[in-house]
């Protein structure tokens, strides 16, 4: 038995009938550079034959009697990987508008927990004889980066690659759930320690806590660096609100050496010019809407914590808070303002300390959690407060060379994030081969221009290279992309 982290066990907590705790990748494969052939047939035996590097894949989850610990996994005893891989067509033209029409619908339903917590969609009909193919797995497996590496487990750096060596499958007897005699006692032994660890993490915060007020106290007289936003200082706008259990998906795409360029010009950072690349994009979105709020807008930028080398299979990430400074009319003005923000907040963060998250996560009473998120759920609290937050933004770093799946050539990966009562759409970015893809997943009953935000991205982009005296954006997107590109043009 594996039990889960605080953190790991919070998403589960976290879920309701509205509000959905797994990720997900859409991809575009070109299905040419086959060896032989695609079939669906053959892509599912390749992942037959790797899913065995990644135990994770065959795990599944077990209640503790009565909630008095976090879940633990063990292996599935009745795994079928004919419920996990699963293949599905979209309708002509076979667009990008009509897969993320699909990945919309696999990301808006929920994960059975009563099998291992993901799922495969193999889709074929994409314009050109392009393949699909969306994965989804809940956020108690894994964060951005460590879900991207064991996806890497199915991906190859090659079409034919030399075989991969397999682990040999254990001898000591066929896998079986623990019983509840086994699972309340690991979970009292657990709870002996609890009083002591929560007062050494009480010490620890208290001292940070301190660390943290003394930096804000100490920016009020730098004027090169802004505090970092904080919790429920966010102005409420038409996607801060209760959502349903139904997703959109919305995609776009950017050229990363444009993106360098700017950066290069500004003195700034990659993440810097995405953050304001994106409060660009939705400065647009809210003056179209006839709601751009006067006060900067406050962004959850999720923050990786991992120690480098760490194996994937387990949540390692924190957040900062962060300001996108929609309010300002000057692109090159809230790229600045952008700078010195996340300046900001990384020292804050630093301060704070990247795993005191974590360890308060670990003191969670399942049971009180739990019932207070469908609590919240269920009567709307998120319309009747300031919100936490007004969005997520996530920047995942991904590979420059190419990936296969089956011999099938990677020619595009959307990441798609989770949304929440009160932050009703999530923007999450990967690189790959030099493009930036955002993934933009939203509850359409709140946010029914989803891809109006997608067309506003690389026009948010031109703005910012016009105004720094750069040459418009170079990257053009193949016909796959072309959609979200001719939808930008219309606007502009």
């Amino acid at each position: 038995m594996d039990r889960l982290s605080g953190l790991d066990a919070s998403f589960l907590y976290l879920e309701t009938p509205s509000l959905h705790m797994h990720v997900a990748m859409a991809t575009i494969f070109d299905p040419s550079t086959v060896p032989g052939g695609y079939s669906f047939d053959r892509l599912k035996e390749r992942i037959a034959e790797r899913l065995p590097l990644a135990p994770v894949f065959g795990r599944r989850l077990v209640e503790v009697p009565f909630r008095l610990a976090h879940p633990v996994w063990t292996d599935d005893p009745t795994f079928d990987l004919d419920y996990h891989v699963r293949l599905a067509a979209v309708p002509r033209p076979g667009g990008l508008k009509q897969f993320a029409d699909l990945a919309g619908d696999i990301v808006g339903r929920p994960l059975d927990r009563s099998k291992p917590l993901w799922e495969m969609w193999v889709v074929e009909g994409l314009a050109g004889g392009r393949i699909g193919f969306i994965t989804k797995m809940h956020h108690c497996t894994v964060d951005g980066v460590s879900g991207a590496e064991l996806l890497s487990i199915l991906f190859d750096l090659e079409p034919e690659p030399a075989p991969r060596a397999v682990p040999e499958p254990a001898t000591d007897g066929a896998a079986r759930l623990p019983s509840p005699v086994e699972l309340t006692t690991q979970a009292l032994v657990s709870a002996a320690l609890r009083p002591f660890e929560i007062a050494r993490d009480a010490i620890s915060t208290g001292r940070r806590v301190l660390d943290v007020r003394r930096l804000r106290q100490l920016a009020e007289s730098r004027p090169d660096v802004h505090k970092a936003a904080l919790p429920l200082s966010a102005p409420r706008t038409s996607f801060n609100v209760a959502i349903t259990w139904r997703r959109s998906v919305a995609l776009a795409a950017i050229g990363l050496d444009d993106v360098k360029r700017l950066k290069n010009a500004e003195g700034t950072t990659v993440n810097d010019v995405v953050l304001a690349v994106c409060t660009g994009a939705l400065r647009r979105f809210l003056l179209d809407g006839d709601e751009l709020p006067d006060r900067p807008l406050v962004a959850v930028v999720p923050v990786s914590v991992r120690p480098e080398g760490e194996m994937a299979g387990t949540n390692k990430v924190s957040s900062m808070f962060v300001n996108l400074p929609t309010n300002l009319a000057d692109p090159l003005a809230r790229l600045r303002a952008i700078q010195l923000g996340t300046r900001g907040a990384k020292e804050e963060h630093h301060a704070l300390g990247a795993r005191t998250l974590l360890d308060w996560a670990e003191h969670a009473s399942p049971a009180v959690f739990a019932s207070a998120a469908r609590l919240y759920s269920r009567m709307r609290l998120a319309d009747r407060h300031r919100p936490i937050a007004n969005l997520v933004i996530s920047n995942v770093p991904g590979p420059d060379f190419p990936l296969y799946l089956a011999g099938a050539q990677l020619v595009a990966g959307f990441p798609l994030g989770p949304i929440m009562d009160g932050m009703g759409m999530n923007v999450t970015i990967m690189s790959y081969r030099g493009v930036l893809y955002w993934g933009i997943v939203a509850c359409p009953e709140t946010v029914p221009r989803a891809w109006q935000l997608a067309a506003d991205i690389p026009l948010a982009l031109d703005e910012l290279l016009e105004a720094a005296g750069l040459e418009p954006a170079t990257y053009q997107s193949d016909e796959a992309l072309d959609a979200a590109r001719a939808g930008g043009a219309e606007r502009a």
